[in-house]
């Protein structure tokens, strides 16, 4: 169970990013339709533009959410590289100074500051990780994995995204379609604040509340742009 819930952990930002993203910017595409009414805008296009804009919109996105997080992780692996060399190109005596004097600042005496200070010396990746402020359980390189959170990104904002439309492609486009979409879209909302909440230990309410009040929110304002269309 721990380890599920550590591998989890490890994908949580792309999890709940690309899950939220994928729910609000896919129903807002429903609800700006259901605010323009069918006697509104919407009436020339017909019910069937609600798949078509609302599927172009939940492949294109993921697949650049997916795309961007994968850039934005090279850049950041990339960005503490480069932290790392210049660290490396301190002298080892300033090197070990500095370390000392921050971790007295951080609370240890002098004895040990200097202590842990020249055991830090001996580890030249892990001094760089300190003195750049990234010291962690994983070793620096091993937290930002482009492809696994490029595919996290992905998979998370179609399966959440999904769920707004599954109405429209599972029952005809009626009256009761844009109440479905509604339901389906806080249940995944709902869902994704569940996942949060397994792997962070926050406050489940909490969780909900956040989730829900966003997405909910978002929501709202597509609606009422639709509404300007009437």
């Amino acid at each position: 169970m721990a380890q599920r819930v550590g591998r989890l952990a490890g994908v949580l930002r792309e999890v709940v990013y690309g899950g939220n993203d994928g729910i609000v910017t896919t129903f807002a595409i429903v609800a700006g339709f259901a605010g323009a009414g069918a006697e509104g805008a919407a009436a020339g296009i017909g019910p069937a533009a609600v798949l078509l804009f609302g599927l172009a919109n939940l492949f294109a996105d993921a697949t650049a959410m997916g795309l961007g997080s994968f850039l934005s992780a090279r850049s950041a692996g990339a960005v503490a590289a480069a932290r790392r060399r210049l660290q490396g190109a301190v002298p080892a005596e300033a090197a070990r100074a500095a370390d000392a004097k921050a971790l007295r600042r951080r609370g240890l005496d002098e004895a040990d500051a200097s202590a842990m200070a020249e055991i830090l010396a001996r580890a030249p990746n892990l001094r760089a990780e300190f003195a750049a402020g990234a010291l962690g359980p994983e070793p620096a390189g091993t937290a930002e994995r482009p492809v696994r959170g490029a595919v996290a990104t992905f998979l998370s904002f179609v399966i959440f995204g999904a769920a707004p439309l599954a109405p429209y492609l599972l029952l005809a486009s009626d009256a009761r379609a844009f109440a479905l979409s509604l339901a389906a879209s806080l249940a995944a909302l709902a869902a994704l604040a569940a996942v949060r909440w397994r792997a962070t230990g926050e406050r489940l309410a909490m969780c909900l509340i956040e989730t829900l009040g966003v997405g909910g929110a978002c929501g709202a304002v597509a609606f009422a742009v639709g509404l300007a269309f009437r």
